[in-house]
């Protein structure tokens, strides 16, 4: 498996083709998808391991993509914290008991991540048998402060005014509880290779929204401590959106591969990150929803951004929205395998 393309790319290392996946293969926009979720809340899902290996694998069957990724949720391993998560239909994630103040932070519960996540290991084990090395498995994790923006908004955020003015009121205990988190998010990664997963990804959807100044002295020491020892177990994909004046904080804070949105070229991206790293992007979600052809040639733009550099993964700027046309998403696939064929 390691000398598999995905991760050969993940490595810099010459691949016969670019590898792609996609952030949400498995997911409503898929018809197998919906059957087994029509039996199951999205947590049940998540909390089954049989189920989640299942949607985990159909997904790489359906499109032909050369990862798979774990089905579950960045906001599981706040679960166990005693927030209150639950996900509405059409609403997305909720904490009925956001942490407001310093005093809220001091009412979270303690855990511990084999314990209270281990299904989420055993997942893993179970997706990994039913893909009997035909891909490598990805596992993955929230970052520090994209968990903590929803501990303190208690969903998502436009704005994150909460997130920010806790950060800005109440430095002592932001650190304190990013740091909590941080070893909550090293111990997840560890428990996922443990399990048998063959690279990470660390997602910091929302941290976009910070000025590099506030990442810098807000977050950087704690997603580097969250990322500590892991890249010596296995690659990681570093991933945000809105974040191309942070690229070289996120390459200071960890990761062997640097996830690209849409809202910049990607020959500009790499460029900016440093070609001693790889990249993974960079097509725009709702690019999905042009005619196969108009899909081809977008792709084939990427590509040819990427120049045949090694160390490029093909994926989109974010996760496919859930009314993207599958016909759509495999024309992705079968384009990129065709168009970077060396």
């Amino acid at each position: 498996m390691t000398e598999h393309p995905f991760l050969r790319a993940c490595r810099r290392q010459p691949t016969p083709f670019t590898p792609i996946w996609l952030m949400r293969q498995a997911g409503r926009y898929m018809a197998e998808y919906r059957e087994v979720r029509a039996r199951y809340s999205f947590l049940e899902l998540c909390h089954d391991p049989q189920a989640a290996a299942e949607v985990t694998v159909t997904a790489v069957e359906k499109l032909g993509v050369d990862a798979a990724i774990i089905f579950a949720d960045i906001l599981l391993l706040l679960e166990p914290l005693g927030v209150g998560l639950s996900f509405a239909a059409g609403d997305g994630p909720t904490l009925a008991r956001p942490l407001r103040t310093p005093a809220d932070r001091d009412r979270l519960q303690r855990y511990d991540v084999a314990d209270a996540l281990g299904y989420v290991g055993d997942a893993v084990r179970a997706a990994r048998a039913g893909l009997a090395g035909r891909v490598p498995l990805i596992g993955f994790a929230g970052a520090p402060f994209t968990l903590a923006s929803y501990l303190i908004e208690g969903g998502g955020s436009r704005n994150y005014i909460h997130t920010k003015s806790f950060m800005y009121h109440h430095p002592a205990a932001w650190h304190a509880l990013l740091d909590r988190l941080a070893q909550l998010i090293n111990a997840y990664l560890r428990l996922q290779v443990t399990a048998g997963a063959d690279a990470l990804q660390l997602f910091d959807s929302w941290v976009g929204c910070l000025a590099p100044d506030d990442y810098r002295e807000y977050v950087l020491p704690h997603s580097r401590r969250a990322l500590a020892g892991i890249s010596a177990l296995a690659p990681v994909i570093h991933f945000g959106t809105g974040t191309g004046g942070l690229f070289p904080l996120l390459r200071e804070a960890g990761g062997d591969v640097i996830g690209v949105d849409w809202r910049l070229d990607l020959d500009t991206a790499w460029a900016y990150i440093g070609h001693d790293r790889a990249v993974q992007g960079n097509l725009d979600p709702v690019a999905l929803f042009a005619s196969p052809a108009d899909i081809r040639r977008r792709a084939a733009a990427i590509l040819q951004r990427a120049a045949g550099r090694p160390g490029h993964i093909f994926n989109l700027g974010h996760g496919i929205l859930p009314q993207t046309p599958v016909d759509h998403v495999r024309a992705l696939v079968d384009a990129v395998h065709e168009l970077s064929a060396r």
